[in-house]
Parts: C-alpha cells; sequence; structure tokens
C-alpha cells in the first residue's frame, strides 16, 4: 500500500489510530489522516520546546493556521496544514473541536499536577474526545450516541495513555496524577518521581483505571444507538481495554512495563471489533 506522506506519519508516530482509520471508507482516510497528524504535531508541543513561552508561540501558530483554514486564503505551505484545511473545508468540520484541542494542550506546558481526577477528564476529553468528534464529522456519523459514546471513548484513551506514558513523565519531571488521587492513595510524590512501586502508586493507579473502564462500559451500552459508520472512529476504545487488562495483570504497577509494550495482536483486535461493531 503507498501511503501518503501524512498518513506515513500517521503510522509513523501514531500507530493505534492509524490502524483504526484503515477501517474507515476508502474515501474518507486521508481526512482522518489529517487530523490525526494534526494532533501528533501539537501533543508533542511540550517535548519540542525548551521553555512554556516558545511552546505557547508554536501553538499560537497552530490557532492562526486553523483560523486561515476557515476563511477564504490560500492555506500555509505545511505538510499538515494543506491537508488539514482541505477536510475542514470539504467536510465542514466544527471549529470549536480544533480550537478546544489546542486550548486542552496548553496545559501539558505546566508540569504541576491536576488538581483533581475531574480535571484530569476534562482534559482528558479536550484532548482526545475532541478528536473523536471530529473523525465522526469527517464519517458522517455524528448522532447524538455516537457524540455521546465519543466522549465517553475519547476521556478512556486518555487516561489509559496517561497511565501506559506515567514512566516517561515521571522520569522527565511531569505529573499527571490528580492531586486528590494522590491524597487518597497516600503516594508520596518522591516515590513516583524516583520510578518506585508501592502500594500507595498501585492504588492510585487503579483509581484511574477504575475511572477509565467505567466510560467504556459507558460507551459499549450506548452500541445498539451507534451508526455503523462511527465505528471506525470508536476504535480506540479497544486498544484503551487492553491497556487496562495488561494494567490489571500487573497489578496496577505502571512501571512494571505490562502497558507500554507493543500489543503485537492489536490490529486483529481492531479488526475484530470493526468485524463485530463493538467497542
Amino acid at each position: 500500500m503507498v501511503l501518503s506522506s501524512t498518513a506515513a506519519l500517521v503510522r509513523r508516530h501514531d500507530r493505534g489510530r492509524f490502524q483504526t482509520a484503515l477501517f474507515a471508507p476508502a474515501g474518507e482516510r486521508e481526512a482522518l489522516f489529517a487530523l490525526y497528524a494534526f494532533n501528533y504535531e501539537i501533543s508533542r508541543v511540550r517535548e519540542s520546546v525548551s521553555e512554556e513561552m516558545l511552546g505557547l508561540i508554536r501553538l499560537q501558530w497552530w490557532r492562526e493556521a486553523i483560523t486561515a483554514a476557515y476563511g477564504d486564503a490560500s492555506p500555509r505551505r505545511h505538510e499538515i496544514v494543506e491537508p488539514v484545511t482541505a477536510a475542514i473545508r470539504e467536510r465542514q468540520l466544527s471549529r470549536a473541536h480544533f480550537d478546544r484541542l489546542i486550548d486542552t494542550r496548553e496545559r501539558d506546558l505546566d508540569d504541576a499536577p491536576p488538581a483533581s481526577l475531574a480535571a484530569l477528564e476534562d482534559y482528558a476529553e479536550g484532548s482526545s474526545a475532541a478528536l473523536i468528534y471530529l473523525a465522526l464529522e469527517v464519517l458522517d456519523a455524528a448522532t447524538p450516541a455516537a457524540r455521546e459514546a465519543a466522549r465517553h471513548v475519547g476521556i478512556a484513551y486518555a487516561l489509559a495513555g496517561l497511565l501506559r506514558a506515567m514512566p516517561v513523565h515521571a522520569s522527565t519531571g511531569r505529573s499527571s496524577m490528580p492531586e486528590d488521587v494522590a491524597a487518597e492513595a497516600g503516594l508520596d510524590p518522591r516515590d513516583y518521581s524516583a520510578l518506585r512501586t508501592t502500594a500507595a502508586l498501585r492504588k492510585a493507579v487503579q483509581i484511574i483505571a477504575e475511572v477509565a473502564a467505567r466510560h467504556l462500559a459507558a460507551a459499549g451500552e450506548l452500541r445498539p444507538r451507534i451508526p455503523a459508520g462511527a465505528v471506525p472512529a470508536l476504535l480506540p476504545a479497544r486498544i484503551a481495554t487492553t491497556t487496562l487488562r495488561r494494567l490489571e495483570r500487573a497489578r496496577f504497577d505502571p512501571f512494571s512495563g505490562a502497558a507500554t509494550r507493543p500489543d503485537p495482536l492489536q490490529s486483529w483486535r481492531l479488526a475484530w471489533a470493526a468485524w463485530r461493531g463493538r467497542l
């Protein structure tokens, strides 16, 4: 299969979403790849700058690119801006979702942990569910039930991803552990920073994992009302499920490596879910 440069970028840097896009109709895939490439670019801003102000400037550049996409001017010559602009104009995508994605990524520039689990869920919706809302629009499947499922799947996928990324975040001084969860579990921040597995850390991770699992269950309950065309946008639910199961088998130790190893059966799991129309 010959890939566009946008699709190749997504395959290289966001394997999960690349695989889910392959289950969309062929005519919709490039628009999905454009969305996922855009998401990758804004998600890596924190790691690509040396100070907060530079990150803010880069995110502002993307805001201006999106603003231009909703105007009449020619898009900036950029390998991602051009296909995203085409997707926006051809599919009449909602600008509010792009704005929320960019605004949410500003929080990545602050090393302070979220104050509460509710704040972390809000971040998860803004950084992940908003992208699924756009994918549903590309697939012309943004029904009320599909959008509600997207909210749950997006939150669960982001929470599972944050748990999977915890070793990297902890080693770089970044914490996505909500303060109220840490307090409830009795987690010592020094243990987290030192990548020490303790009973308190396991408890804190379990609390977040159980919230993610509840969101997946809520999305599953909506399945009878979700159009078949929405399934490719919602397949990240299957990836989140696997991550949470691996963590549970590792007794919720985020530093064990159980959740970070590539899943060799992921494409088959996605194919089975897509064939059955299951999340």
